[in-house]
């Protein structure tokens, strides 16, 4: 009797002990079992879309489906060509290392020791594609990885947001048009003349304070802002950005500028006093499409009380703002091809409004409730570096 009790106690306990074993490996409060045997991969990662890469949805995809488990470092674009591209240069990885760097010792990502990344996820296309590019040293570039493999994966057109009694005051002056419930700027080039013009509100038949302006980031500082003069330049020079046509149109950019007067440096700011403020506030601001599919989705009371009186205007054409995934190793590949899942594209436009694939996709936008078109037909390419610098350089120095 005590031999078989003996028994049965060993066998529990071995029961016990290949449940504790399971459990630290297989877990998951919604009943998915997920396998902690996980491919780490170490991402320096841009702006802009910290909440859809801290989606416990796309996390549990990604651990479930991919066996990968995702560690995204905060990088700013630009420091990506001019730091070496190391976990350290942002504080992290070996803290030893760190100190060195502190105290002006110099690691490069060949250096012994360091941290390196699998991949580079750009807020910027101009990055993207100036990473690919060998480093200019005389500018003093960071050497870079190899790039494997990659391209464009989250992508927002820019649009301007404004109010019904704009909006129907710019359809008068046959600068707006109205196709199937959406709003397009069919005549971008009367509206930048208004502005450079000094034109007022009042001269269009509105009761608001001032001159015609679009509220937008500072070019200089901010990305956003940078991508949207871009564009102007784009529509100034005719789609036709050339040298000859950048140096002819630089002053009228720089007489824009001068006119937009003060500016915010986040669009989530510039986004936050346009809905604050109102029409009287921020008649029309530049920003991103997927600010209001994002803000649907996180505050739906506060959308709902404002969403009759908002217009979203597309420019025609109009520019891609694209988040563009570079992978330098076989993990960073893997992770690549994740990011690119059909279930993981749905959400990145149902609860954030990132359109993906090459042409930015096409989407069931019926049920946001606001003029949205299915597809962004009129673009224009994004510019490359040299003469974003250029702009830049120019709006900031004349």
């Amino acid at each position: 009797m005590k031999n078989k009790k003996m028994i049965i106690g060993i066998i529990l306990f071995v029961i016990l002990i290949g449940l504790i074993i399971l459990l630290k490996y297989m877990k998951d409060e919604k009943g998915i079992t997920l396998s902690k045997h996980l491919t780490t991969v170490y991402v320096a990662t841009g702006g802009g879309k910290e909440d859809f890469l801290a989606d416990e949805d796309i996390k549990k995809i990604l651990e479930k489906k991919y066996k990968l488990e995702v560690v995204y470092d905060t990088w700013s674009n630009g420091k990506t060509i001019t730091r070496p591209l190391i976990r350290e240069s942002v504080g992290l990885g070996d803290q030893k290392i760190v100190e060195s760097i502190k105290h002006a010792t110099d690691f490069e990502i060949s250096s012994t020791g360091v941290s390196k990344y699998d991949a580079l996820f750009t807020s910027d296309q101009r990055f993207y594609d100036y990473y690919k590019l060998a480093p200019n040293k005389e500018l003093g570039e960071a050497d870079r990885y190899t790039v494997l493999d990659g391209g464009l994966t989250l992508n927002t057109p820019i649009v301007i947001y404004s109010w019904g009694e704009v909006v129907d005051a710019l359809i008068k002056e046959k600068i707006v048009t109205e196709t199937d419930g959406v709003y397009y700027i069919t005549d971008m080039d009367k509206l930048i003349n208004y502005i450079l013009e000094g034109k007022k509100w009042k001269d269009i038949g509105l009761n608001l304070y001032g001159q015609i302006n679009i509220a937008s980031t500072d070019p200089v500082t901010s990305s956003p802002g940078a991508t949207y003069y871009g564009l102007l330049l784009s529509i100034l020079s005719e789609a036709q950005v050339t040298n000859e046509n950048v140096e002819k149109n630089l002053p009228k950019l720089k007489d824009f500028y001068t006119k937009s007067g003060y500016m915010n440096n986040t669009p989530a700011d510039l986004f936050e006093k346009y809905l604050k403020t109102g029409m009287g506030g921020e008649p029309m601001i530049v920003d991103y499409e997927k600010s209001i599919i994002d803000f649907a989705n996180s505050s739906p009371d506060a959308f709902n009380q404002v969403k009759d009186d908002i217009r979203i205007l597309y420019p025609t054409p109009t520019i891609w703002n694209s988040h563009c995934y570079a992978a330098f190793t076989e993990n960073g590949k893997l992770l690549y091809e994740a990011l690119n899942d059909p279930e993981i594209g749905q959400i990145a436009w149902e609860k954030y409004g990132f359109r993906t694939g090459i042409t930015g996709g096409t989407y069931d936008v019926s049920n946001i409730g606001i003029g949205v078109p299915q597809t962004i037909k009129s673009t224009v390419s994004s510019l490359k570096m040299d003469t974003y610098n250029k702009l830049i350089d120019y709006l900031k120095n004349n």
